[in-house]
């Protein structure tokens, strides 16, 4: 198929749109850099709409519109995930070593981790107290604040370290970040009393409320347009929060449709969808069921298995796009390039397809006749050459409870890395083939 780079095909008024919603989307992702934070925006902006929506947690969230009869006719879902890579403190994090503090950590999801060293880090989260008042943390995103970082070795004395593989540059239980370096007037872990003083004195924090807390390092900067064209949109968590976003935006302005349409920002995709705000748990059920309550209709056990049989979903989850340093890694052929709209993946999973949700050819054309109709610019995409590795996402948790089910997405480069790249062409595309098909 030949299709065109979506900056030939859309007229000016179409570039325009494309530019105002590529500036909202960007101020959203800077403000909002964890599930927590995500969830919460997210939250306001379904009220502000007028929206139902149940929360799990603080970290996942289901926004619906009930409407029409799902039990016979099914809901519109799409589901995405807020979780990103990241950097998480240890429940006992406050080291003192060398005459610094150090924050200890453990990293979460599949992360390089020399991409995180001697990079300016914020501190975002929430401690539990002793008293059950919750604190939020958020430090080193005003330039006027300080940030933490993970300092890497001088290329004076690295030749051992420049030997190892790229997976061992550095340890992940080295991956700490220095929290300071001013010693207490005492004589003992001067360094750390120094710290945990701070945090008493500023946060009312113990060292033992840090057991109760989640607290992450992020990238300290904010989304930023890339290229000397303004072209590109670079940011921290694009994976998959661009897809959580445009969902978001699709659902609050959709203007018609007779189904219930659907949106889970889900939580723990990153490691396996798991826990109790992760896609292998039941919340989808629990939603089917404030629907059904809504919309007066008894959610009987064979209500809520008609509903879900009935239903169609799209797991909105990111792509990779041609990296032009790393064209070998793709079937070019088959694979998803920046600024060609928003990507139709059938199937993803490893090698032979291992632990993938195969869409079926029906729900393939069912798809791409809504993205047509409604002219959205759409692509298909894979997940590099058959061997070279493979990935998943929650389309086949979601397609267990029976749902159809097929990926779509935005195409990212540097995918996992904190700064990860998409177009503004793809982030608009994905918004309009989104809302599409919630209205159909």
């Amino acid at each position: 198929m030949d299709k065109k780079s979506g900056w030939e095909v859309l007229s000016e008024k179409e570039l325009s749109e494309v530019q105002k919603f590529a500036e909202e989307y960007m101020d959203f992702m800077s403000k909002n850099k964890t599930e927590r934070e995500f969830v919460q925006a997210s939250m306001e902006i379904a009220e502000q709409w007028g929206l139902s929506y149940r929360v799990f947690h603080g970290k996942t969230l289901g926004i619906f519109r009930p409407q029409g009869n799902p039990v016979e006719e099914g809901l519109r879902i799409i589901a995405a995930h807020v979780d990103a890579p990241r950097i998480d403190l240890k429940p006992q994090p406050v080291l003192e070593k060398e005459n610094f503090v150090l924050f200890n950590t453990h990293y979460y999801g599949g992360i390089k981790k020399y991409q995180w060293l001697s990079i300016p880090l914020a501190l975002h989260g929430v401690v539990i107290k002793k008293d059950g008042t919750k604190v939020e943390i958020r430090i080193g995103e005003n330039e006027r604040e300080p940030v933490l970082t993970i300092p890497d070795l001088l290329p004076h004395l690295s030749r051992k370290q420049m030997e190892k593989k790229a997976t061992e540059i550095i340890e992940g239980e080295n991956l700490d970040c220095i929290a300071g370096s001013k010693p207490a007037k005492v004589k003992e872990n001067r360094f750390k009393k120094f710290i945990l003083d701070l945090l008493k004195k500023n946060y009312g924090i113990e060292e033992e409320d840090l057991i109760s807390s989640e607290l992450q390092l992020v990238p300290a900067w904010n989304a930023r347009e890339v290229g000397i064209d303004r072209s590109l949109i670079g940011a921290y968590g694009q994976d998959d929060r661009v897809c959580s976003f445009t969902a978001l935006k699709a659902i609050a302005g959709m203007g018609g449709g007779n189904r219930t349409p659907v949106v889970i920002l889900y939580d723990k995709e990153e490691i396996g969808s798991t826990g109790n705000t992760g896609a292998t748990s039941r919340i989808i059920e629990d939603i089917v069921i404030e629907v059904l309550e809504e919309l007066g209709i008894e959610p009987t056990y064979k209500n809520i298995r008609k509903t879900l049989n009935a239903s169609v979903c799209l797991s909105a989850d990111v792509n990779a796009g041609v990296n032009p340093l790393f064209p070998e890694v793709h079937d070019t052929t088959n694979a998803a390039r920046l600024g060609y709209g928003l990507v139709l993946t059938k199937y993803t999973g490893h090698r032979g397809k291992g632990g993938t949700n195969d869409a079926h050819a029906e729900l393939v054309y069912e798809i791409r006749r809504i993205f047509n109709e409604n002219n959205v610019l759409w692509q298909t995409g894979e997940l590099g050459k058959v061997d070279e590795g493979g990935g998943g996402t929650v389309a086949r948790f979601i397609a267990e409870f029976g749902i159809d089910t097929i990926d779509s997405g935005v195409p990212l480069l540097a995918m996992y890395s904190p700064f990860e790249i998409s177009s503004k062409i793809d982030v608009y595309q994905a918004y309009r083939g989104f809302r599409a098909f919630l209205e159909s």
